[in-house]
């Protein structure tokens, strides 16, 4: 997972390629789109590697940089992250459109449950750590300088760094560290903050500049956990009288944090203007050298994915990171692209795929049989998709962990057995043999027989065709709805699954709504099928509890969207963030994995290893290339403006 962030989920558009995880932490915002996104969000900048464990270390021994396995990457003392210009130009202005399918927001407040956060105001907010986005599980010191993980792994201490400001100039005390975790722990705070938290047990004020945050378990993940708690000042919301505003109430009351930006100016919920902060404490660290280099970072949001990509064909933005295989042959061209004035790059990332499917809501008795929801996988034709509608551009998704050594391949491997053995009574027998394939419609396949399967699996759990549709044994029709958002452009990708699905018998409605109302009916768990990403991780840990557990199924607002409720589940996540070694975590997550892919949870849709970025040729980007990063994050934290004679872009 990645530091400070329960891996938020949101839906996807039909060509999106996955985000990534330390790209998360290293860059872009997950989009303003919830607190899940806020946690995400926020992530980005934060901590690249939650999942971390802790170098081994003497007691009281506090070091500069913790990581799971091995030591940090780098040295300390380290000059700045491989993957930045350390000499590049500060200055100039970033235009951006919105980084998701938000068309206006309601607050500045990231860490609530309601209303829509501005875009980027993640780049107001930093964390005792961060991580690096060339490296799957480690966290530097940032608002700490330095770091001592107790010997029984049952606690961790931060010591502030005495430079570390907030926007007001006051310091960054160990009272703001606790006030910020005690609220986010709180009701006030969105729901997933109190659970990515829960194995936190409290926050200890030592000194003026030292805070220990006390576990419930030994968990390697917890010390970055903790590490990646966003910090906030105590002031913010107080009044001019010295009474404080509710922190759910908080709204448009300016953010006081430590990060690099402040709010210059914003516009009617559709456009706002960050400066950088001219005093922003933190410049000269080797964890910001060469990042954080535009002097205004500027985001417009428009009405839906067609204006957006017209604006930026007219030059009103600066980037565009294209998400729909479709646009990127055949829409994003034109003149300025002929002449060299807009670029078009693919960028390689190595996030993991995640997972982007249909979701089924198992708290509907509909979905309630395996035997169904294979059904429902076997009448997705992705080949066809594939050819018709994304030029070829995807891989079909067959695991919660594509594109990583995270993926369970073949037969149960002993150390998996050992996890799953005990749980056989639990589990259907198939998860003991091979691997999931999903199915193909390739030659020699086809989707004549992938829908003979579905209708034999079908008439196994009752349902018949008669009297024109599908039925069970009361005479009741198959039918259900897929729930999507308005700006999606998902339509001909539904279009074609629901016409596979009248084959079967199966009626099925096509509903839309505008993102913020399709937020709240997730959020309510009001839904039959919708599509849901999963980003990709490296180090697996709290953010699959808090996607899996059984305990956030009737949660409002939690990420355990499909309602998942599996006692074998829960034991394999429990091994999960226990793992003391990676080999243990490779266990479980594979273990975890199969489980899933049995299950039928979701109908796996596809990924791509590439981030599709068209740019405006005044701006570069670092040589190197960071391996775990978001589009949107690393172009706002890594690049820069070119001289106004620049050449033309690499």
């Amino acid at each position: 997972m990645t530091i400070g962030s329960p891996r938020a989920r949101r839906p996807r558009s039909p060509q999106r390629a996955a985000p990534s995880k330390q790209a998360a932490r290293a860059a872009a915002p997950r989009q303003a789109a919830r607190a899940r996104a806020a946690l995400a969000r926020f992530a980005r900048r934060a901590a690249a590697g939650v999942t971390l464990a802790f170098v081994a270390v003497p007691a009281a021994h506090a070091v500069y940089a913790i990581a799971q396995y091995g030591e940090p990457k780098y040295p300390a003392g380290f000059a700045h992250f491989d993957y930045v210009n350390p000499d590049a130009p500060k200055g100039g202005t970033l235009v951006l459109a919105n980084p998701n399918r938000l068309t206006t927001f309601d607050k500045f407040n990231p860490f609530t449950m309601r209303g829509n956060p501005a875009p980027g105001i993640d780049l107001l907010f930093e964390s005792l750590t961060t991580g690096s986005a060339d490296e799957p599980a480690s966290a530097y010191g940032l608002l700490a300088d330095d770091i001592a993980v107790a010997p029984d792994g049952l606690s961790v201490t931060f010591h502030l760094n005495p430079r570390a400001r907030f926007s007001n100039g006051e310091p960054v005390t160990a009272a703001d560290v606790k006030y910020s975790f005690d609220t986010l722990k709180s009701p006030k705070a969105a729901p997933q903050y109190p659970a990515y938290y829960a194995d936190i047990a409290r926050a200890v004020i030592v000194d003026a500049a030292t805070v220990r945050f006390e576990f419930r378990r030994k968990n390697r993940e917890l010390p970055l956990i903790a590490g990646g708690i966003p910090v906030f000042s105590r002031k913010w919301g107080v009044r001019a009288d010295g009474s404080h505003i509710a922190f759910d109430q908080i709204a448009f009351e300016q953010p006081i944090g430590s990060g690099p930006y402040l709010i210059e100016r914003y516009d009617s919920g559709r456009t706002i203007t960050y400066r950088r902060n001219p005093a922003y404490w933190g410049a000269a660290l080797p964890v910001r050298i060469g990042t954080n280099n535009f002097e205004r970072i500027v985001y417009k949001l428009y009405g839906d994915g067609v204006a957006r990509l017209e604006a930026f064909k007219a030059g009103e933005y600066d980037v565009l990171v294209e998400y729909i295989a479709r646009n990127w042959a055949r829409r994003d061209v034109g003149k300025r692209f002929d002449s060299g004035e807009l670029v078009k790059r693919e960028f390689r990332q190595h996030n993991g795929a995640g997972m982007q499917g249909f979701f089924m809501n198992l708290r509907r008795p509909l979905f309630q049989d395996v035997r169904v929801r294979h059904a429902l996988d076997l009448a997705f034709d992705f080949e066809w998709l594939n050819r018709q509608l994304f030029y070829g551009a995807y891989t079909r998704l067959n695991s919660y962990f594509a594109d990583t050594d995270l993926q369970a391949t073949g037969t149960p491997s002993a150390g998996e057995l050992a996890l799953l053995a005990p749980l056989r009574a639990q589990l259907d027998p198939a998860v003991f043999g091979p691997m999931t394939v999903q199915p193909s419609t390739d030659l020699p396949a086809s989707l004549r027989a992938n829908l003979l399967k579905a209708r034999a699996l079908l008439a196994e759990a009752g349902w018949t065709y008669r009297d024109g549709a599908l039925r069970n044994a009361k005479g009741e029709p198959f039918v259900f709805e897929i729930l999507d958002d308005s700006g999606s452009a998902f339509e001909p990708v539904v279009a074609a699954y629901i016409r596979n699905l009248a084959k079967l018998g199966i009626v099925v409605k096509y509903r839309t709504a505008d993102f913020a109302l399709l937020q709240k009916r997730l959020d309510a768990f009001d839904y039959d099928m919708t599509t849901v990403r999963y980003p990709g991780v490296q180090v697996p840990g709290a953010e699959q509890v808090a996607r899996f557990a059984s305990r956030y199924a009737d949660e409002p607002g939690s990420d355990n969207l499909t309602g998942l409720k599996s006692p074998a589940v829960d034991a394999i996540l429990k091994a999960l963030t226990q793992a003391e070694t990676r080999d243990e975590l490779l266990d479980a997550t594979h273990a975890l994995d199969r489980v899933l892919m049995h299950g039928y949870y979701a109908v796996p849709q596809w990924y791509s290893a590439v981030h599709r970025i068209a740019f405006k040729r005044t701006l570069a980007y670092p040589s190197v290339l960071p391996l775990y990063y978001s589009a949107e994050g690393w172009v706002a934290s890594t690049w820069w403006a070119r001289p106004e004679h620049g050449a033309s872009a690499r």
